[in-house]
């Protein structure tokens, strides 16, 4: 079977990472997107908040799990028995960074492969810091969410 892990901190989940998850899903049998968090940032969106978020944006999908983490992402992909890392690319500027980090996980394990997968032209614009920008000046995010997921404005970090 293969596993691979779709690390990020989808805070929030966007459209974007939706459709780099459903190309993934042609790739893999099982993808497990995993939210990473770092105790020393804080978030938008709690963690918890964020795999309800995913959750709902997957409901109905088949083959995906959806955890968090914390620590470096190839530690976790080896306890998940992940041979795979899905990384989406949106600009030749997400490229030379996700490369670099590809370079550093695969000298720490070079049996995990990196897998790079450009979204869709149409969503290539959709980033998590927009979402969250719109959001926090209140204005509507339905365009960039999966049907069905909503999401209220987080008081406690405007």
């Amino acid at each position: 079977m293969k596993t691979a892990v779709f690390p990020g901190s989808f805070d929030p989940f966007t459209l974007g990472h939706l459709d780099v998850l459903t190309s993934a899903l042609k790739l893999f049998d099982k993808i497990i997107v995993a939210v990473g968090f770092n105790v020393q940032k804080a978030g938008y969106f709690s963690v918890e908040e964020r795999v309800r978020i995913i959750k709902e944006s997957v409901k109905g999908m088949e083959n995906i799990v959806v955890d968090s983490y914390s620590g470096l992402t190839i530690d976790y992909c080896n306890k998940a028995g992940a041979g795979f890392i899905v990384r989406g690319l949106r600009t030749t500027t997400d490229f030379e960074l996700e490369r670099v980090i590809a370079q550093a996980n695969y000298k720490m394990n070079p049996d995990i492969t990196t897998v790079f997968i450009p979204s869709g032209p149409e969503f290539a614009f959709i980033t998590s810091t927009v979402v969250r920008d719109v959001l926090v000046n209140g204005g509507c995010i339905d365009s960039f969410m999966a049907k069905g997921v909503k999401i209220e404005r987080n008081e406690k970090n405007l």
